[in-house]
C-alpha cells in the first residue's frame, strides 16, 4: 500500500514536493537502504508513475505489502508489461482452453450418440412393421434385418461407451489439475506455506464464524544481511528453516508467507494471550537453533524475528488489523528485534 502512495504522489501536481523528496519517503515507507541500487529503482519507479514498473509495485504492494529486496532484484528497471504473473496466467489460459474442449467434445458425443440411438429407434420400428404385416414365410428375413440391426446398434453402443470411458478420464485428469492449479494459486512456491490470497479467504471465513482472531505479523531480522553476505540461496534456506519452525509450533493455526520475509499467523479460538505464548515459542525455537552452512559447515550466525499481533475487532477486515499488527512489529524491530509486541 505505501508503494502505492508513493506511485500516486508522484502523479500530483504539488510543485513544491521535489523528486528526491518522494524517494526519500518511498524508501522509508518500505525500509529499504538508502542505498545507490534502491535510489535508482525508486527513480526510475517515480519518474515514470504510469509506467509498467509502476504497474507492477503498484499490484505487489496491494493490501499492505512492503517491497522487499529480492522484489527490487527481480523488478529492475526494464520490467515488461505483464511480466508479474505471466507464467499462471499463461497455465490458467491453457486450462481453460482444455476445459472448453472437453465440454464440446462431451456435446458433441453426446449428439452423436442420440442421432444414431435415433436412426436405430427408426429402424427397428420399421421393421417392426413390416413383421407384423408379414406372413410366416417371409417373416425370416424381417427377423433377421432385425438382428442385424440390433447387432449393428451394440457395436456402435459398445464404441461410444469406450470413448465415453475415455473422455471421462480426461476429464477426472483436468478436474485434478484444476484443483491443483488453485491450489497452487493460493500456495507460496518457496516455502508450500498458503500465500496473502489464502490468508484473505481464511480471515474471511473465520470472521463469518464469529470466533475470536488474532493476527501476528513476523519479519526476519536483518534478512538482507544473509542474503548479502551468504547469497540468496542461503537466504532462501533460511525462509524454509523459518517457515517449517512457524508452521511445527503454531500447528492449527493458518501459517502464510505474505511477501518477502514477512510471515503471518491467523490465530482462530485463541485470546491474545494465548497466541503471544504459542508465537513465542516459536520465536525462541528459530532464536536458539545453531544455523549452519551447508556446503562448509561453516555457522551462519544467529537468526532471529521479530513480530506483532493484534486482535480483530468487531468490523475489522484483514487489512486494518494486519496494519495494527504491522505497527506493533515496527516497535518491536525499534526496540531492539528477536521480540513480540502484543496489542
Amino acid at each position: 500500500m505505501a508503494g502505492a502512495r508513493a506511485v500516486r504522489a508522484a502523479q500530483g501536481s504539488d510543485p513544491s514536493r521535489r523528486l528526491y523528496d518522494r524517494i526519500g519517503d518511498f524508501l522509508v515507507d518500505q525500509r529499504l537502504d538508502a542505498d545507490p541500487a534502491n535510489y535508482a529503482f525508486a527513480y526510475h519507479l517515480l519518474a515514470n508513475p504510469n509506467g509498467p514498473l509502476a504497474r507492477a509495485v503498484t499490484t505487489l504492494t496491494d493490501g499492505g505489502v512492503r517491497l522487499t529486496q529480492r522484489d527490487i532484484e527481480t523488478l529492475g528497471c526494464e520490467i515488461q508489461p505483464g511480466a508479474v504473473a505471466k507464467g499462471a496466467k499463461e497455465k490458467a489460459d491453457g486450462l481453460v482452453a482444455r476445459t472448453q474442449m472437453q465440454v464440446e467434445g462431451f456435446q458433441d458425443m453426446v449428439t452423436a450418440m442420440r442421432a444414431e440411438t435415433e436412426d436405430f429407434g427408426r429402424d427397428l420400428a420399421a421393421s417392426a412393421e413390416a413383421i407384423s404385416r408379414s406372413t410366416d414365410a417371409s417373416g425370416a428375413p424381417m427377423i433377421d434385418e432385425v438382428a442385424r440391426l440390433t447387432t449393428a446398434m451394440l457395436d456402435r453402443v459398445r464404441s461410444a461407451e469406450t470413448r465415453l470411458e475415455s473422455a471421462t478420464q480426461e476429464a477426472s485428469d483436468l478436474r485434478r489439475e484444476l484443483e491443483e492449479a488453485r491450489d497452487n494459486a493460493r500456495r507460496d512456491p518457496l516455502t508450500d506455506l498458503p500465500n496473502r490470497r489464502a490468508l484473505e479467504e481464511a480471515y474471511k471465513a473465520q470472521s463469518a464464524s464469529g470466533s475470536p482472531i488474532c493476527v501476528a505479523v513476523c519479519d526476519v531480522d536483518h534478512f538482507k544481511s544473509v542474503n548479502d553476505r551468504f547469497g540468496h540461496a542461503v537466504g532462501d534456506r533460511v525462509l524454509k528453516a523459518i517457515a517449517e519452525a512457524l508452521s511445527h509450533t503454531c500447528s492449527g493455526h493458518l501459517v502464510a508467507r505474505y511477501g518477502g520475509e514477512e510471515f503471518a499467523v491467523l490465530f482462530a479460538g485463541v485470546d491474545l494471550a494465548r497466541a503471544r505464548d504459542i508465537l513465542d515459542a516459536a520465536r525462541v525455537k528459530v532464536a536458539t537453533k545453531r544455523y549452519r552452512l551447508r556446503e562448509s559447515d561453516a555457522p551462519l550466525g544467529e537468526i532471529t524475528f521479530s513480530a506483532g499481533i493484534s486482535v480483530a475487532l468487531p468490523g475489522d477486515g484483514l487489512s486494518t488489523v494486519f496494519h495494527r499488527a504491522d505497527r506493533l512489529l515496527y516497535a518491536a524491530k525499534t526496540a531492539g528485534r528477536n521480540r513480540l509486541h502484543i496489542d
